[in-house]
């Protein structure tokens, strides 16, 4: 191993190496405290990251740092690192004071950062098991709720049937082609009828690893069910890691089959989603839903199979993880002190509690899609790019399920300020907590309004 595999690994040594500290120093010093070291970690694996020298290769570790990888492993550490800080006082309300908690998100985020740098099918799909694995024990943790227990079950069956289909996959690439290499790998594929049966099984498992229909009967019951913070950290980055781990593969080139394979769950999904959607009274539960549909709409971009397609698929991932924290971050504060979650008990909260409210209805308009927001500019940039691919019937159906959405979030913004609020308390973020919302509600509005500087960026990444 060189000092260059060393340097390219590093923001990967500092979070595994930050994880198993907190887990060791923890069991002799135990407490909540542990949330600010892992803080300090992600944010040194962003830093590391964003001055690594790019489109530098590791052999020997089968990693890169691309522009694609920098952009994602910077994405996926910030997001640990607001997850932790939001997650703070929520989990000493909740009785969630284990360093397990904290250690177990910089794995996640490890396991999310190997995948972005992966050069292989194998370290690929290691780095993805390694974050799902987290997300087993996180969605789980809340042990006094028993529909956390319910959800961490579901998601551990969900996951280990993806995990199967993927393994079964790739073993049959490697069957019929003799490489697990990600470079040119569908063009490695093309033509060979045990290579192509082994990537319907790989898009199998990133179906259910994205809520693609019909892979997406198990995300609302944990998004219901899991911890508020976890599922940010969800929603952010498992959806952005499996978007990754496409843009990795996808633009190399090779059979229009395998793209073409996401075509019915791209139009199923933004269907389903956004309908299954209207009907819900609880917020995290609809929210459940309208990734489905988010995630339709990503799997639409990467349907045109086009540089403008993968690009918009890219920032709308970047964009899909700051509204989600946005969002999932402002129901922490209000869920905190053992609220629900329904319509009816969220009246009138944008009186009661306007700051976390505000911030929610903020992230609601954008994904929505209303300008001048980062789910605005996203939304413009997939169905221009459809369009241009000739795949004008899905970009109308996506227009149209688009518009839809529009009534199920505005409902919810509608329950917020449209009603007398209750005798619920008011709620006061910490600063920490408040730096973040800020942060993220900031983000929605400058990538929406500017979004020139991220574009550029991408283009770079993927010429």
């Amino acid at each position: 191993m060189t000092v260059i595999d060393l340097w390219i690994a590093m923001p990967l040594l500092i979070l595994a190496g930050s994880a198993l500290a907190i887990l060791l120093l923890g069991a002799m010093v135990p407490g909540n405290h542990w949330t600010w070291a892992g803080v300090v970690a992600t944010a040194m694996a962003a830093a590391w990251a964003i001055q690594a020298p790019p489109a530098t290769i590791a052999p020997s570790l089968a990693l890169a740092a691309t522009p694609v990888a920098r952009l994602f492993a910077i994405l996926f550490s910030l997001t640990a690192g607001a997850v932790l800080i939001i997650s703070h006082r929520y989990n000493e309300k909740r009785g969630i004071t284990g360093e397990e908690y904290q250690a177990t998100i910089l794995f996640c985020a490890f396991g999310a950062t190997t995948l972005s740098m992966s050069t292989t099918l194998l370290i690929m799909f290691l780095g993805l098991e390694a974050m799902t694995f987290g997300f087993y024990i996180l969605v789980a943790m809340e042990l006094k709720r028993e529909v956390s227990a319910e959800a961490g079950l579901k998601y551990l069956l969900m996951g280990a049937v993806a995990a199967a289909f993927l393994a079964f996959g790739i073993g049959l690439h490697y069957a019929g082609t003799g490489s697990l290499s990600l470079a040119q790998a569908l063009q490695a594929a093309a033509g060979n009828r045990i290579a192509l049966a082994g990537w319907g099984f790989i898009l199998i498992g990133i179906a259910f690893k994205l809520s693609l229909v019909p892979a997406h009967l198990w995300t609302p019951d944990i998004y219901q069910g899991a911890p508020a913070p976890v599922t940010a950290l969800l929603s952010a980055l498992s959806k952005g890691a499996t978007v990754a781990m496409l843009l990795l593969i996808l633009p190399s080139g090779g059979s229009d089959t395998i793209r073409h394979l996401l075509w019915w769950p791209a139009l199923l999904s933004m269907v389903v989603g956004n309908l299954a959607a209207l009907l819900q009274t609880k917020v995290r539960r609809m929210l459940g839903y309208s990734s489905i549909a988010q995630m339709g709409y990503v799997a639409l971009a990467l349907v045109s199979g086009t540089t403008g397609g993968y690009r918009a698929a890219a920032y709308y991932s970047v964009a899909y993880a700051i509204m989600s924290l946005a969002a999932f971050g402002a129901i922490t504060l209000i869920e905190r002190d053992g609220a629900g979650d329904s319509l009816e008990e969220w009246q009138g909260l944008g009186r009661r509690n306007p700051f976390p409210a505000g911030i929610l209805a903020l992230a609601l308009f954008a994904l929505a899609g209303i300008p001048p927001t980062a789910g605005f500019t996203g939304k413009f940039l997939i169905f221009t790019a459809a369009i241009k691919a000739g795949e004008i019937p899905l970009a109308i159906i996506g227009i149209i399920t688009a518009a839809i959405s529009v009534y199920y979030y505005l409902a919810v913004v509608v329950s917020l300020y449209m009603h007398e609020p209750g005798d619920r308390e008011e709620v006061f973020p910490a600063l920490p907590e408040s730096a973040v919302l800020i942060a993220t509600g900031a983000a929605i509005l400058v990538i929406g309004a500017f979004p020139a500087p991220l574009l550029r960026l991408l283009a770079a990444a993927l010429p």
